[in-house]
């Protein structure tokens, strides 16, 4: 495995909040994000504009981008899925403006979490697209339930390769570019080979230079999967401190959280590959996960502790 750098967006403060069934209270929200921003990590998805009547967690969103800290080489990030999400993102003047768009392959989950269907979601991403053009915003799609789902089953690649397609064909007609593919286990049904096997065939569509993954470890695989994709050369990530977060609408009994970002840099330095992280300030953020939402965490390593190496 050749030696080069990860590139880590932190999730854990927009999608562990969301999760935590008695809320978060925005000033331990604000803490968090303020430490996270001193640990190296470039890039912190911080809210998520989406309605509060559907995730009443989130309806401080504006609220916290108002009172994070700016620091230089830190950029926040927002969750949206229409346009009126992304207009209350662009308002608060301190969210990264991308041109994100998101499919789901399993309609049921998207029944379950936007009310809607494919031809549903295609329809706010007709509205988004015609937006990011009057912006000229490069375009990320995100693959939802790429590899399976709670309520329909595994899914097969086939489809999630005819959604990708489409999705790109809706991009180029807006005059746009899709710069990335997101792949997300939003439900943990990867394993290691279908992991490999799905990025190599995504990579055979080349429609997008970039390649990402978000991954769940519900099902305890989640590391596993993100060394399965590490090996075959991808390089970009969505971690949550502390192992936080999971979808509120995926039908999971027990937890539901994404790879901790302290285990996944773990990982990463073990095999040689660079973060920019530096480990004992994550660890001490993970600590304060912890503490905001007010139980033990599903982190590993913030528990052994990460072994003697140099970030």
């Amino acid at each position: 495995m050749s030696v080069d750098r990860v590139e880590i967006t932190e999730v854990g403060p927009r999608e562990g909040f969301q999760f935590e069934g008695q809320g978060v209270a925005t000033a331990g929200k604000i803490e968090l994000i303020n430490t996270l921003a001193k640990t190296g990590l470039k890039r912190i998805q911080a809210v998520s504009f989406v309605s509060p009547k559907m995730v009443p967690h989130v309806a401080d969103a504006e609220e916290i981008m108002a009172a994070v800290d700016e620091v230089p080489g830190v950029e926040y990030e927002g969750l949206w899925f229409n346009l009126r999400g992304f207009e209350r993102a662009r308002a608060t003047g301190r969210v990264t403006l991308d041109g994100q768009i998101t499919v789901s392959a399993s309609d049921k989950f998207a029944q379950q979490n936007w009310r809607t269907d494919s031809s549903g979601l295609a329809e706010l991403n007709r509205d988004l697209l015609s937006r990011y053009r009057d912006l000229n915003l490069p375009v990320g799609l995100s693959v939802a339930a790429a590899f399976g789902c709670n309520f329909q089953g595994r899914v097969e690649p086939s489809h999630v390769l005819d959604l990708i397609n489409e999705a790109a064909e809706g991009v180029a007609r807006a005059g746009l570019t899709l710069e990335e593919v997101a792949l997300a286990d939003t439900m943990a049904w990867a394993n290691p080979l279908s992991i490999v096997s799905l990025i190599e065939a995504v990579r055979g569509l080349d429609v997008a230079p970039g390649l990402r993954l978000h991954l769940h470890d519900t099902r305890g695989l989640g590391l596993a999967n993100a060394y399965a994709a590490l090996s075959v050369g991808v390089r970009r990530f969505d971690t949550a401190i502390a192992g936080l977060g999971g979808c509120p609408f995926a039908g999971h009994k027990g937890a539901a959280g994404n790879i901790a970002t302290e285990d996944f840099v773990l990982l990463c330095h073990e095999v040689g590959l660079k973060t920019g992280v530096h480990v004992e300030a994550l660890l001490e953020a993970a600590h304060v996960a912890e503490s905001v939402v007010g139980h033990p965490a599903a982190s590993r390593s913030l528990k052994g502790g990460h072994l003697p190496r140099g970030a």
